[in-house]
């Protein structure tokens, strides 16, 4: 590309013409050599990724068309050779092995996972599953040591309300909660003696 700005924002506002007027057009073709309307629009954008570095060098040799389109076109069938060797090989070789399903406890602490908010998340899953010390937690997620203990500490306490071997729920154990919380009659409470 051109380092000159001028001749840099005209390149691009030439691209950005090309690629409206073109797109369409080329979506289309590809789509009719591949049958898959995802996989055209995946080979064409590469396409038009791989001319914008060039975008001076085709412009000079007359209508960039051709290059894309070209360039599509095999990013397509390359994508359908390896799609039809995968397809073979599994015939040869016969289905993988069953996996087993996941675990049960597996599922929990997914599930109980997904209820943290990101920050939390990642704090507990460097620090906990991958032994990191709390210190290189926070260099590696950008934010304090103090930080990353406040989220590991708001996270396990999340965390201990849905992972739990009792037989309550955690939505039996808020709702006794809320209860507990709502005003009724007062009991007077004796000490031990």
């Amino acid at each position: 590309m051109t380092t000159d700005p001028k001749r840099q924002q005209d390149a691009r506002r030439d691209f950005e013409r090309f690629y409206a007027s073109s797109v369409k057009r080329l979506v289309t073709v590809v789509y009719a050599v591949t049958g898959d309307l995802g996989e055209a629009e995946d080979a064409v954008q590469e396409a038009y990724a791989r001319a914008w570095p060039r975008w001076d060098q085709l412009t000079a040799e007359g209508d960039p068309t051709p290059w894309v389109r070209t360039v599509a076109l095999r990013l397509a069938v390359s994508s359908w050779r390896r799609a039809r060797n995968r397809i073979r090989a599994h015939f040869r070789h016969g289905p993988p092995p069953d996996v087993p399903g996941m675990a049960p406890d597996h599922v929990a602490l997914v599930a109980a996972l997904r209820r943290l908010n990101p920050e939390q998340r990642r704090a507990v899953v460097l620090h906990h599953l991958l032994d990191l010390p709390v210190e290189e937690v926070a260099r590696q997620t950008g934010s304090t040591s103090t930080a990353v203990r406040s989220r590991l500490m708001r996270a396990r306490r999340t965390l201990s309300a849905h992972l739990t071997d009792s037989p309550h729920t955690p939505e039996t154990r808020i709702s006794r909660t809320s209860a507990a919380a709502q005003p009724g009659p007062r009991q007077e409470v004796v000490p031990h003696e």
